[in-house]
């Protein structure tokens, strides 16, 4: 497994992650298949995942619940398990109430990562930076950061907090790569994590884009989804949260961190269109 950084080397966090949404439901929860996946999440932290992102909102709760269940046999302080707050529990009491609902579901005492799912503009940032912050100092939590900011929004959350704002998790994959214009050097230049979900595109990709992928394919003896990976975790500061339900792609996820594409394919890749 290789490692990321946090914040100014206040601790690491594996790079490759999996990713938990549709795990028991969407906005609703979902019983039916919950014995294979809590099967599916146990066989991946044996194979190599001790990261594992989820929120709140997945399932209505009960993808925390799953994941509870799956991490209850393994060591805690192997694994690094982020989740996030939906925005309407961004107030002070309603964020504290939240977070001891998803420590409750995920039978854990604290969490290495909690972010803000989403912004609220109208819950004042500072007042949840302040909640996160006290989380911090109580020790149920060990790195907060947020999810889906642009950059100015970035730059005012790093402004306000008492405490690091180690990471952003927003949508970035070789279709979506709007985090390269400003976002992402804006992270690297300050030692913020960006966390990459949905890295693999999940509607079809642009004809040119899929053609180069396979050339690089069949280049670095790899699939289309670990070039594609490949391209993320080969830029500074990138985490992947990758979601994968069938245990021969949780395995070839986890094998492209191991793909390095050499300086003149990445630039090619960078410049498309």
């Amino acid at each position: 497994m290789i490692y990321r950084t946090l914040g100014k080397n206040m601790g690491e966090i594996p790079a490759i992650g999996l990713g938990t949404w549709e795990i028991g439901g969407r906005d609703f929860p979902d019983l039916s298949r919950d014995k294979e996946h809590i099967d599916t999440i146990s066989r991946a932290i044996e194979m190599g995942y001790t990261h594992i992102d989820t929120a709140e909102y997945y399932g209505g709760g009960h993808t925390e619940e799953i994941i509870g269940e799956a991490i209850s046999v393994f060591s805690r302080e192997e694994l690094f398990i982020t989740s996030k707050v939906w925005p309407i529990h961004l107030r002070k009491e309603e964020l504290h109430r939240a977070l001891e609902g998803t420590l409750r579901r995920l039978r854990t005492d604290y969490l290495d990562l909690y972010l803000i799912h989403w912004p609220n503009p109208d819950v004042p940032l500072e007042e949840t930076l302040n909640a996160m912050s006290e989380e911090v100092v109580n020790g149920r939590v060990k790195f907060i950061g947020v999810s889906n900011f642009d950059t100015p929004l970035l730059k005012k959350a790093v402004a306000v907090s008492k405490q690091p704002i180690v990471n952003n998790q927003v949508l970035f994959n070789i279709d979506d790569r709007q985090p390269m214009e400003e976002l992402l050097p804006y992270c690297q230049s300050h030692e913020i994590t960006l966390t990459a979900y949905s890295p693999l595109k999940r509607n079809s990709l642009k004809p040119s884009t899929e053609k180069l992928l396979k050339d690089f394919a069949v280049k670095y003896s790899a699939t289309v989804q670990q070039i594609m990976l490949a391209w993320l975790l080969g830029k500074e500061g990138v985490v992947v949260i990758p979601k994968a339900s069938k245990l021969d792609h949780l395995r070839l996820n986890l094998e492209a961190g191991s793909i390095v594409l050499d300086d003149d394919d990445t630039r090619r890749l960078d410049s498309l269109e």
